[in-house]
């Protein structure tokens, strides 16, 4: 059986590792000091080295060349061993399969036994991220403190799943996509090896198509080889499912024109000849990508044949920047649903919609950096006017009271306390603050994130009062317009006109009842609403 070319390939001393230089130096220079750490985390991508470094790593602790700076020597018994996977003190496993608790377990019991052959005994565990949370607990003690002779090698794809006790035992090191180019090169060279005919076009294909895994692009030209014959560029469209160049610029021409024939007939024709529409879709971005860079004067970091730039630089000058950028949002996710559609086309169809009717166009979306605060979003100028009418001095009218369907405000012969009771309730008042806070903060941001800070909203002698845990809150609040802006918004959204007072609660100089605070609904709330007092013991 023959074997496959990324592993017949695989990288056997440190020179032959491309791409992630800033790892490599890192670890043979603690070879040469004979300064191996106990535990190592290597994430990235996925075909991007982490295995291969892995081993190397392993074959160059255990190696028996003299002068540290050649380890790995793969000369040596041990090197050899490694490289035919019969090194005893060499133990790979897959976390995918081994998930359980049980599993880490039984790995500590073993840990304990020193090596057979070499110095160290080596734990590469891939995909570590699959390990289940008892497991990683287990795990954590090892890690902390292993024997002398034991070193871990974890590898993984998903970092963010490994939790923060792991990462902080683990010299953590993160590795790359490489370049189209990079991976371009070393096709060339096992292209040769192998004794396989390609052209440099299909090579770039190919490299583009792996989107930065080696592995992957190895994998594609071994597949590509397997006829026996020429690989040309039609062949490899063919077989890897990609869409034509043509199929693409014919359909982003569509789009140009809001021609909606055309470009429905460029989709279903790209599909019907076997095109994945996932890659499809994905080919268009990456097309659409190189557009936008030729509008942003970046034209040079594409790796394109000279003739298709030139037809790039003419359609990029036809459009416009904003409308491109959200093409290729909408063409983005298209690649990203197309595989969970139960009609593959119909994402492409609905993007494509979408791109030629400017109106339905979706708003481009803020990017947030923590240089960068977020924006809130401003009022527009009608909302504005409406809000201005809101907060300017002006009482309700018992008119306005009635439309409300809210009780009417006291008559004028009525005294402040027979009349207060029964204007608003503690319900309606606690229903009514996320509808005020909004409110406000269309208006005053400031005032609204006073009120963020304050503990409680109760009813008092037919006052809303509000109370705040600090005395500095409330003079803050009852500075400036504060005070006043609150008592409108409540008014507007309650219908009638409200009063506001600023307390302090939980306060030991305080022990007037107004500044305590009471939940609706509790058995305080409930005992007052009886008749009932609040007595404060001296």
């Amino acid at each position: 059986m023959s074997e496959a070319l990324y592993r017949k390939w695989r990288p056997q001393i440190w020179e032959d590792v491309v791409g992630q230089d800033h790892i490599i130096q890192t670890l043979r220079n603690a070879i040469r000091a004979d300064r191996v750490g106990h535990a190592y985390l290597l994430a990235g991508p996925r075909g991007t080295g982490k295995t291969t470094t892995a081993r190397l790593l392993a074959k160059a602790a255990n190696c028996l060349a003299e002068d540290l700076s050649n380890r790995p020597c793969n000369v040596c018994e041990h090197c050899k061993s490694v490289n035919a996977n019969r090194f005893m003190d060499l133990i790979e496993i897959d976390a995918a399969s081994n998930t359980s608790v049980e599993d880490v377990r039984d790995l500590r019991e073993k840990i304990g036994f020193s090596p057979t052959q070499g110095k160290y005994k080596v734990y590469i565990i891939d995909e570590v991220h699959m390990l289940s949370t008892a497991a990683f607990n287990a795990l954590l003690k090892t890690l902390e403190e292993p024997p002398a002779h034991a070193i871990f090698i974890l590898a993984t794809t998903e970092v963010h799943k490994i939790p923060a006790t792991v990462l902080s035992r683990c010299q953590r090191h993160e590795f790359r996509r490489l370049p189209v180019n990079t991976i371009v090169a070393l096709l060339k060279e096992n292209a040769r090896r192998e004794n396989i005919q390609v052209d440099d076009e299909t090579l770039h294909l190919i490299a583009r198509q792996a989107t930065g895994a080696m592995r992957d692009a190895i994998s594609l030209l071994d597949q590509l080889s397997s006829t026996g014959e020429e690989i040309n560029i039609s062949h490899a469209r063919e077989v890897l499912g990609t869409a034509t160049n043509q199929s693409v610029i014919e359909l982003v021409n569509a789009l140009l024109e809001k021609d909606a024939s055309a470009g429905l007939d460029s989709i279903h024709t790209a599909l019907d000849s076997g095109s994945d529409p996932r890659q499809f879709a994905r080919q268009l971005v990456e097309y659409l990508r190189g557009l936008l860079l030729i509008r942003l004067q970046n034209g040079v970091l594409l790796d394109v044949p000279q003739d298709v730039i030139i037809i790039m630089a003419q359609q990029a000058n036809r459009f416009d920047t904003d409308k491109l950028i959200m093409i290729v949002r909408l063409f983005n996710d298209a690649a990203n649903e197309s595989r969970l559609a139960w009609q593959p086309s119909l994402a492409l169809e609905l993007a494509f919609a979408q791109s030629i009717s400017p109106d339905e166009l979706p708003k481009p979306r803020p990017i947030e950096t923590a240089s960068q605060p977020i924006q809130t979003e401003q009022p527009r100028k009608s909302e504005k006017d409406d809000l201005e009418k809101v907060f300017q001095k002006k009482p309700f009218s018992k008119k306005e009271v009635e439309i409300k369907g809210v009780p009417d405000l006291p008559s004028e012969n009525q005294s402040e306390e027979e009349s207060q009771p029964g204007v608003f309730t503690n319900k309606q008042v606690q229903e009514a603050v996320p509808e005020v806070r909004t409110l406000i903060r269309k208006y005053r941001k400031t005032t609204e994130a006073l009120l963020a800070s304050a503990r409680s909203y109760n009813i008092k002698k037919g006052m809303i009062v509000i109370g705040f845990q600090s005395v500095v809150l409330k003079n803050q609040f009852e500075k400036g317009e504060h005070l006043d802006i609150t008592q409108r918004a409540f008014s507007h959204v309650l219908g009638v006109d409200a009063k506001i007072r600023a307390v302090i609660i939980n306060s030991k100089d305080q022990i007037d009842d107004s500044n305590i605070e009471v939940l609706p609904g509790s058995l305080v709330s409930t005992a007052l609403d009886l008749g009932g007092k609040l007595v404060t013991k001296e």
